[in-house]
Parts: C-alpha cells; structure tokens; sequence
C-alpha cells in the first residue's frame, strides 16, 4: 500500500473515531453522572419549567404549533440565502438578483396563503374550570 494512501485511511479513520466519541460520548458521559436514586420530584412530570397543577394537562392550541412550522420552514429557507449571495458572482449580477427575488417572492407567497387560511390569527381562549 502507498504511503499516502495509507495516511489518507488513517484520516478516515481518526474522524470517525472521533465522530463516534461526539456520538456516544454524550451517552456514557450521562450515564456516569446521572442520579441513581429517584426522588418523587424526579418522576414528576416537567413541561417548560413550571410544575404542573393539579393533575390536568394543559394542551396547547394548534396555532402554536402552526407558528412554530411556519417558524422553522422560513428560518431555514432564509438560512439558505447567506451563502447563496456569497457564491454568486459579479459576472451575473442581474439574473443571479432575480433568482433571489423569485426564491423569496416563492416564500412570500407562502405566507400570503398562510395569512389568507388564517394561520395568524391566534384566537384568546379564556379557562373557566366549571
């Protein structure tokens, strides 16, 4: 075998070595630190931060989770945008300007139909416990 392919498989292999320590790292890591006697808060259930009252599970409306969707898709998209502007040259500045206008004139569409089915409109619901 050529020395230089061997140093390549030995690159390989040291990333995914280290690739596997970042993977199961975290796991072994937990399990060595973890509590091992559970205390009745420990089998609590925990949401946000706040302890529960009484024994009801407040449910969250659809429209949270709708604002979260629409959150995450254009957050990504726009995630996107960075290294596009950054690979496009000066050469073809104009038609590279409106393949960026038609991307977020696609996106903007998006959002105009969101509005349109009423994704935005977050209605107060008032708890009366009777």
């Amino acid at each position: 075998m050529e020395p230089q392919t061997l140093s390549d498989l030995l690159y390989v292999a040291a990333f995914f070595l280290g690739g596997l320590a970042f993977a199961v790292g975290p796991f072994v890591i937990s399990h060595l630190l973890a509590p091992r006697t559970l205390q009745p808060k420990t089998r609590q259930v925990y949401e946000c931060g706040m302890s529960p009252i009484g024994d009801a599970w407040v449910r969250f409306g659809i429209s949270y989770y709708l604002y979260a969707l629409m959150f995450l898709a254009f957050d990504v998209d726009v995630l996107f945008l960075f290294p596009v502007a950054m690979a496009y040259n000066q050469a073809f500045a104009i038609r590279d300007f409106v393949e960026l206008v038609i991307f977020v004139g696609i996106l903007s569409l998006a959002i105009i139909y969101a509005w349109k089915k009423g994704v935005f409109t977050w209605e107060r619901k008032v708890y009366n416990p009777r």
